[in-house]
Parts: structure tokens; C-alpha cells; sequence
């Protein structure tokens, strides 16, 4: 009955492998802090130059890092940080694109 006394750590949402993976995370931190920017910086229309060039960015960050994720954390992360980004790409494209 020695299985009852460990916690089951197998299907909990944060589970690594407890191995460094300083790329991806890397890749992970960029894309979280793009995301964060571009969904920001996207509610103001004056600002749609900074949120959709840092959408885009972060959707390439985050799609390429999506590619090399090992664990489930890392794609967790990767997923909320894509949607911010894909969101804030989306409303920098409707204030004005690109390019103004």
C-alpha cells in the first residue's frame, strides 16, 4: 500500500521531467511576454503598430516553440501565450495593420 502515501504527480498539469530545457523555456518566456504585450497594447488604437507587430512575433515565437515543447507546462504556457498574442495581432490588424 505504498502507493497511497506518494502523490500521483503523473497527470498534474505542471508535471516536467525535471530535466533543464533552457530553450524552451526560453521560447516560452518570450512568448508569454509578447502575448501579454500585444493583448495590452491592442485594446488602445493608437497603438496598433506595437500590437500587431509584437502578435506576430509572438505567434512565430510561440508556434516554433510549440514544435521543440517537451513537457505539458511548457505547452500550457505556450497555448496562453499564443492566444494573447493571436488576439492582440487580431485587434492591432483591426485599429490599422502593420504599417498604419
Amino acid at each position: 500500500m505504498a502507493q497511497t502515501l506518494r502523490p500521483n504527480i503523473a497527470g498534474s498539469l505542471f508535471a516536467t521531467d525535471h530535466k533543464p530545457h533552457p530553450l524552451q523555456d526560453t521560447l516560452l518566456a518570450v512568448t508569454l511576454v509578447l502575448g501579454a504585450t500585444a493583448f495590452t497594447t491592442g485594446l488602445f488604437d493608437d497603438l496598433h503598430l506595437v500590437s500587431s507587430w509584437t502578435g506576430l512575433v509572438g505567434i512565430i515565437t510561440g508556434a516554433s516553440g510549440q514544435f521543440v515543447s517537451e513537457t505539458t507546462r511548457q505547452r500550457f504556457g505556450l497555448v496562453l501565450g499564443l492566444g494573447a498574442a493571436g488576439v492582440g495581432f487580431f485587434l492591432g490588424m483591426a485599429h490599422g495593420g502593420l504599417f498604419g
